[in-house]
């Protein structure tokens, strides 16, 4: 009997044993695995992260090229419309020449006269005035 209560308490305490490394070698295999599922979050965090810093370049460059070409768009109608401007102001300054006419001459006073000479233009019509007119002068 007493053998048998030997083996009965080496039993239980192999037993023991047992469970308690089967317990300490979970609980380690436990806290691997949340190490390993706390690396792989951040990994994934990571990778996450780079899509989205990449896809947000790409967005902000297919803007940016956006933006680009409507730039390149106005200011090719901009630089059009103000070609056309300054044709149109030539033409308006030209025919304003033209149909105002202007006045263009010179004088020469001498002791006792004035000699005018004057070019008169109104549009297509022209008119030269030559004139010498005696001055009073007191003796």
């Amino acid at each position: 009997m007493q053998a048998s209560a030997a083996v009965t308490i080496q039993a239980w305490w192999r037993g023991t044993l047992v469970r308690r490394t089967l317990l300490h070698a979970a609980l380690k295999a436990w806290i691997i695995q949340c190490w390993w599922r706390q690396i792989m979050a951040k990994v994934l965090a990571k990778r996450r992260r780079a899509a989205l810093e990449a896809y947000a370049r790409h967005e902000w460059a297919a803007v940016r090229l956006q933006s680009w070409f409507r730039m390149w768009r106005i200011r090719r109608r901009y630089c059009r419309l103000l070609h056309a401007a300054r044709i149109i102001q030539g033409y308006w300054r030209w025919h304003n020449c033209h149909t105002r006419g202007y006045i263009e001459g010179h004088y020469e006073l001498k002791a006792n006269q004035l000699n005018i000479e004057l070019e008169i233009s109104l549009g297509p019509q022209a008119c030269k005035v030559q004139q010498c007119i005696p001055l009073p002068v007191k003796e």
